[in-house]
């Protein structure tokens, strides 16, 4: 693997001729400042100071092709530090005028300003010209921009994952309203989330309305809207709660404002939740491979949606290692002459990729076969066991491979290919 990385970076390096005009920018909200350099780190021409707008981007590409004319460039290539969103439009607008955006790590920029000026200093010309140089020496990525149904796919998911952690605060807030007005309801309802339930909360929401109605006016009102799992003796428990209830006997009318408020919210935030579910089941339907990578027991809709929304097209990658890399689960080394530092993963990545590969991989080593096997294989051998969050972060690699396999070759899951002969040996053996 160190081999394919040496050789992915001497081609990165070779990329770079004597024809090529190296382009490095500083990208802010409304103000970019270009830089640009030959494949020797010789600075070319003026900087371009240019505005966020089609104007300013215009400028820029004029810019640039000024400088190619002046000095015989054949090739263009504009590297960009990819902080924050504003960089997203401008590489769009270079892309469709046949200009490779490349990037730079962040890290990268930030530990080699000083090589500049021998200086702290940090401002936008000073960065840009770092950038520049960066991509001269073949330090850059080449970005995968989604495109078509990814570039969907992943606004669906990033909207999911902001509209569930609001639909997460309200449901702790309306428990936190139970708490304070009516702590005994969760006696009567473990679930606050029922027709029922919501029903009560609704309309008669306090202990002293309920107490006020009674049972069977309260029975009376749940069967017009629920037919079955209410009766009775629900009813009863429920006034009996309220009559014995602890809870705050003041600010009643604000209070019951404040729980409409709270489930007129969490209806919303839930129903935008099942659209956004039902636009991204269609999306998947038009990607390939999706039936087969929805074939692995213990992957769902969401998890396969969050990982190609995260990766984009599988067919850029050439093998899982890539994926694993991305996701920043690559194992990085701390060694030292005789020293020999713990192996850990670098974290240089993608951390929704990441943090989805870890929540997919839980009930997995649950439910999956062989996930399971794999998991109890690795935390029990002989040679170099495992620690439990090891061997997760272990199978997340595993599954990023196999979801690679099956995406790209279209095949369904199968348990012997995935564990392979000399795993199963392995195992075998281990038992």
């Amino acid at each position: 693997m160190k081999y394919k990385q040496k050789k992915k970076q001497n081609q990165r390096i070779l990329r770079i001729t004597d024809q090529t005009l190296v382009v490095g920018a500083d990208i802010a909200k409304k103000t970019h400042v270009a830089r640009s350099i030959d494949f020797r780190g010789i600075e070319l021409g003026r900087d371009c100071v240019f505005e966020n707008s089609r104007e300013g981007l215009t400028k820029l590409v004029s810019w640039m092709k000024e400088l190619q004319r002046e000095h015989a460039k054949t090739d263009v290539i504009f590297g960009i530090e990819p902080t924050g969103h504003y960089w997203f439009p401008l590489a769009e607008f270079l892309q469709d005028e046949g200009i490779k955006v490349v990037v730079v790590n962040p890290h990268h920029v930030n530990k080699s300003k000083e090589l500049e000026d021998n200086s702290q200093t940090k401002n936008d010309y000073k960065d840009a010209k770092v950038i520049a140089d960066l991509v001269r020496n073949g330090k850059y990525s080449e970005p995968q921009l989604p495109t078509d149904v990814y570039a969907d796919l992943r606004i669906y998911m990033n909207l999911r994952e902001k509209v569930m952690v609001n639909l997460g605060q309200v449901q702790r807030r309306i428990q936190n309203w139970l708490d304070r007005f009516f702590p005994e309801y969760s006696q009567v309802f473990k679930d606050w989330n029922g027709k029922a339930s919501l029903i009560t909360l609704v309309e008669f929401p306090t202990p002293q309305e309920v107490v006020s109605l009674g049972a069977f006016t309260i029975l009376r009102r749940w069967k017009q809207d629920v037919k079955r799992a209410v009766g009775i003796k629900r009813a009863e428990k429920l006034v009996k709660a309220a009559s014995g209830s602890i809870g705050l006997t003041q600010g009643l009318t604000a209070a019951k404002m404040e729980m409409k408020a709270l489930l007129e919210q969490h209806e919303l935030l839930t129903r935008q939740v099942e659209d956004i579910m039902s636009q991204v089941e269609s999306l998947l339907e038009r990607i390939p491979g999706s039936e087969e990578m929805l074939s692995i027991p213990g992957v769902g809709i969401t998890t396969l949606a969050g990982f190609l929304a995260e990766t984009g097209d599988l067919s850029n990658y050439d093998h899982g290692q890539q994926i694993i890399r991305l996701a920043g689960l690559n194992l990085r080394e701390n060694s030292s002459g005789k020293k020999k530092g713990k192996s850990t993963i670098s974290k240089r990545g993608r951390s929704r990729l990441r943090a989805l590969a870890y929540r997919a991989i839980m009930p997995m080593v649950a439910k999956n076969p062989e996930f399971q096997a794999l998991h109890h294989y690795y935390t029990t051998r002989m040679v170099n066991p495992l620690k439990k969050k090891q061997s997760l972060v272990a199978l997340c690699g595993k599954l990023f491979r196999v979801l690679h396999t099956l995406g790209t070759k279209r095949i369904p899951y199968n348990a012997q290919d995935v564990l392979g002969p000399v795993r199963q040996a392995q195992l075998q053996m281990a038992a």
